[in-house]
């Protein structure tokens, strides 16, 4: 059981950001994506090697697995005006046309890292110190890797977006059922709505409030791992559900979306990704967590609860997963 570090915060930007993601990637094709792309608000960063702190090796890998493009993807809560925003989920989307998937690699967000000008830290800081480009830099240079683009998305209503796709189907545990309905009763109190409370365990139909509120579970054992596996189920659910009905509420649901998506990649980047993954047909997911379950230590640094990681093992876990399609092992 790993030890409770941060105090809880809603959470509903973590699941966004990838479910964003994957739209945007399986939307790509669609004939009416330029239009709706148009309302993406496109920021560029650096595209050289050195300001993205891409090495040679990491070059030369990626060159090598011909068929797979990473793409970091962040959700921040931007709430408070007054500090900058960290990214409380990093999250590595791996587009893998050669084995016909894609893949999730979560990346915890205590992760014990160097990030430049600034030492050694929380991964999460890096995007409150130099936003996108920083963050993507600080990921590039800690694991070995080639990302060039992003995706950020702060909070939105995602208790609408899964209602407006007929809820999501998720396996409850009996000890979740109550930190669910407790969850969605601070929640009913801010937006002065009615809860509909989940009566029982197992798998069922989630709604929009009831699925949030399982998402933000973290005070259970696993705590923040389990919490991040929480919001992965969620999201494949709510994938599955929209391939399942097809074309036709698609586009209503990217309208919701993608105005609130901040992307480096233009529309023609993200179209002829959707393409390569439609024609590949790239639907299936694949999830992976790092560091691994034997490759960190809890340890208190300068007042912080951070997590300390045999960073060689995880470089070599994560890159088997991404380019070798060997998935890690956890608990």
């Amino acid at each position: 059981m790993t030890k409770n570090r941060n105090k809880n915060k809603p959470l509903k930007k973590i699941v966004i950001s990838l479910f964003v993601a994957a739209l945007l990637i399986f939307g790509g094709a669609f004939a009416f994506t330029f239009w709706q792309l148009s309302k993406i608000n496109t920021v560029k960063i650096s595209d050289t090697n050195e300001d993205l702190g891409i090495s040679d090796k990491a070059t030369t890998e990626a060159e090598d697995s011909s068929g797979i493009t990473n793409i970091a993807f962040f959700g921040i809560d931007a709430r408070n005006t007054e500090e900058p925003s960290r990214s409380d989920s990093i999250i590595i989307l791996s587009v893998d046309t050669k084995d016909k998937k894609i893949k999730m690699s979560s990346i915890m967000r205590d992760t014990y890292v160097t990030i430049k000008g600034h030492g050694k830290t929380k991964i999460n800081s890096a995007y409150a110190y130099g936003g996108p480009q920083l963050a993507i830099r600080t990921l590039n240079e800690n694991f070995n890797l080639n990302v060039r683009n992003y995706v950020t998305v702060d909070f939105f209503n995602l208790e609408k977006i899964i209602n407006s796709i007929g809820g999501v189907t998720v396996d409850v545990d009996q000890n979740e059922v109550d930190k669910i309905n407790g969850y969605m009763q601070e929640t009913a109190k801010i937006e002065k709505k009615l809860v509909t409370t989940v009566k029982r365990s197992g798998s069922q139909t989630l709604n929009g409030m009831q699925a949030v509120a399982y998402t933000r579970i973290r005070y259970l054992k696993g705590d923040d791992f389990k919490r991040t596996e929480r919001q992965r189920t969620v999201l494949t659910s709510m994938l599955t559900k929209i391939q399942s009905t097809g074309a036709t509420k698609f586009p209503s649901v990217v309208s919701e979306l993608l105005p609130l998506t901040e992307t480096s990649m233009g529309s023609m980047d993200i179209v002829k990704l959707g393409t390569k993954v439609i024609a590949s047909k790239s639907t299936t997911l694949e999830q992976g967590r790092f560091p691994a379950d034997g490759d960190w230590s809890a340890q208190t640094i300068s007042g912080a609860s951070v997590l300390v990681a045999d960073m060689e093992a995880t470089i070599d876990k994560l890159h088997k997963f991404i380019y070798q399609d060997i998935k890690p092992e956890n608990k």
